[in-house]
């Protein structure tokens, strides 16, 4: 029987790569010094430094193939479990037994919105992290570029210089832009102010969207650790929560009049889920009538929902409760994911409730209309990323 992911050649909107310790060293001027992102032994674990500051370990977002759960984890990058998880060309083979035609890559060292550089404190030191980064990932993915789909990190905190890095990393072949999804949390205006239309316009121009990736903000109240709760408990807790923390950017650029402004660029809400965007954006809809926001701005000729269903795309990978009406609701406007290697992507470990990629589909998927799961497994994203495949949604 062939699979539902084989069937539709299914791309996956969200994983990443674990960095390896020399990606910075190698790349970046040794004047820096140990101020280069780096990794060292602490407590019997292999930890990024960044800056002054301990950071993640490469084991805790390389989870996939453990048996076991955050505290637990491979102590070094060594221990991975998983040679797809930083190896390209394992990737790939990862990729092919799982039917996935093409997967979308993001990072995790400097954080799911470029944040974690600004704990170097030196502007030029940053933007090298920036560029050495997006080097690294391009060299990645030339693996096998149709496949392997890089998207850029920018330095945020510097609009000129996010406009030249997406420009050079959009001649180099990325297909998306990954941007913090609450700036102001870092000093910066919020994502509904005018000093960002030079970069919405710069990705509008190279055809690349924007990504706003759960935990690419700042600082947030889910994120904050309750002393009482143990680290399984506090994390169930974070990570549960910070799914709808993506509503915040979502209604930045809808009611900041971003969608209006560039109504051909796309933006992705990234590992947050589907489910809650229904309820989310009828509560828009009504308040933007009830309040009447075009007595202010009668340049919004649209609702909330219908910005949202003309240029704005959620993603999935773990619901199940309710998806099928989420998918046929919003066909055109969700995409499938699975977050690999991370700790929560769908990779069982010991007693855990996720399934492999193709079981999940087979399980949850197999039910929906033939038209719902081209758009959901393939065709919204091939449209977003760029991906040309001339065998693509082959028929049932």
């Amino acid at each position: 029987m062939t699979r539902i992911l084989e069937r539709y050649n299914a791309i996956d909107t969200d994983t990443h790569v674990t960095e390896p310790p020399d990606l910075w060293t190698s790349r970046i001027a040794s004047k820096w010094g140990d101020d280069i992102p780096h990794t060292r032994m602490i407590d019997g674990r292999e930890v990024w430094i960044m800056g002054e500051e301990s950071y993640v370990t490469p084991g805790f977002v390389s989870m996939a193939g453990f048996e076991g759960s955050f505290p637990e984890g491979p102590a070094t990058f060594a221990d991975i479990p998983e040679k797809a998880a930083w190896d390209a060309k394992a990737r790939l083979e990862h990729m092919d037994r799982e039917h996935i035609r093409a997967q979308v890559i993001y990072p995790n060292v400097g954080g799911f919105g470029s944040g974690g550089f600004l704990k170097l404190g030196e502007p030029e030191l940053m933007l090298d992290c920036v560029r050495a980064y997006n080097d690294f990932l391009t060299d990645w993915c030339s693996q096998e570029p149709s496949r392997l789909l890089p998207v850029t990190a920018i330095p945020f905190w510097d609009v000129a210089a996010s406009v030249e890095e997406l420009q050079r990393c959009a001649g180099a072949g990325h297909r998306a832009v990954l941007m913090c999804g609450q700036p102001q949390d870092h000093g910066q205006p919020p994502l509904t102010e005018p000093s960002w239309d030079p970069l919405w316009a710069a990705a509008q121009e190279a055809g690349l969207s924007i990504s706003f990736h759960i935990g690419g903000g700042g600082g947030n109240d889910s994120l904050y650790v309750r002393p009482s709760l143990t680290q399984r408990t506090n994390l169930a807790r974070s990570s549960g929560l910070i799914f709808v923390q993506n509503a915040n950017s979502i209604a930045d650029i809808i009611f900041g009049g971003v969608c209006h402004r560039f109504p051909d660029l796309s933006f992705v809400s990234v590992e947050s889920g589907v489910g809650w965007l229904e309820t989310v954006l009828e509560g828009f809809d009504w308040q933007f009538m009830n309040c009447q926001v075009r007595r202010d701005h009668p340049e919004l000729d649209l609702l909330p929902s219908e910005y949202f269903q003309r240029q704005i795309y959620g993603c999935f990978w773990f619901e199940r409760r309710g998806i099928a009406h989420s998918l046929e609701k919003y066909a055109d406007n969700i995409m499938w994911e699975t977050d690999y290697p991370h700790p929560t992507c769908q990779h069982p470990g010991l007693s855990s409730w996720a399934r492999l990629p193709h079981e999940y589909a087979d399980e949850v998927l197999g039910d929906l209309p033939d038209s719902t799961l081209r758009k959901v497994l393939h065709d919204n994203a091939a449209k977003v990323y760029g991906v040309s495949d001339s065998t693509a949604n082959a028929s049932t």
